[in-house]
């Protein structure tokens, strides 16, 4: 059974290469967890040690089929933790992500099942991450970035790239949540700020802001 920390590695990676192509980058985990890049050459020695990644020196990391099934199987119980604790104990989706960091480390496979059975299977976390199965597979669903779609155009929120408490709290304090519709109106040019029609109101959000919302388009006819 692994570690806390080799469970967290593990994971990091896991999130890290479903980012981008190819090897993952020593230097790319030690920013994400915030430790030294020879922390991290340590950590992963040891994963490689027991089969659960490939480490080649200079190069980076890829996750053995062993260590991507461990990996998925923690996001699994991570992402259901998160759904119980919006669904059933009726904590805001900001508040959770800290607390399922802590109970993701809690393996008993027959707890996961009762808890998936009992809150009916979700497909998706409160932040609209996708779940995974049993068996490791989870939907996909086609989303771009909300600072990608063209002006007129329109679609639905469903889902975030980006988990901090206060990131999520600017989007509850703008009525920016999941199953939300919205219609771009207009891109700024000169800072890529995004002006948005939701309902009846007309709000401006940055591009930092855009780029982490993750949009379901509708089929509409942009304006040009």
């Amino acid at each position: 059974m692994e570690s806390f920390t080799e469970e967290n590695y593990l994971k990091t990676i896991y999130h890290i290469s479903r980012q981008s192509a190819g090897m993952v980058q020593t230097n790319a985990i030690a920013e994400r967890i915030q430790t030294k890049p020879a922390s991290v050459s340590d950590m992963v020695k040891k994963l490689a040690e027991k089969a659960l990644v490939n480490y080649i020196k200079y190069k980076g990391v890829t996750l053995t089929e062993k260590g991507r099934l461990t990996a998925i199987n923690i996001v699994r119980r991570h992402r259901l933790w998160e759904f119980f604790l919006v669904n059933t104990l009726n904590f805001k989706w900001d508040e959770i992500h800290e607390i399922a960091e802590e109970l993701e480390h809690v393996n008993s496979p027959k707890l996961i099942e009762r808890l998936d059975e009992f809150l009916g299977f979700p497909k998706h976390d409160p932040h609209g991450d996708p779940i995974p199965d049993k068996a490791g597979n989870f939907e996909t669903t086609t989303v771009i970035k909300l600072n990608k779609l063209l002006p007129g155009e329109q679609g639905l929120i469903v889902g975030v790239s980006e988990h901090s408490s206060s990131f999520l709290k600017y989007l509850e304090k703008t009525n920016l949540t999941l199953g939300t519709t919205l219609k771009l109106i207009a891109i700024t040019e000169f800072d890529g700020s995004v002006e948005l029609r939701l309902a009846n109101q007309k709000i401006s959000i940055s591009r930092e802001v855009a780029k982490h919302i993750l949009m379901k388009p509708s089929i509409t006819t942009p304006s040009r």
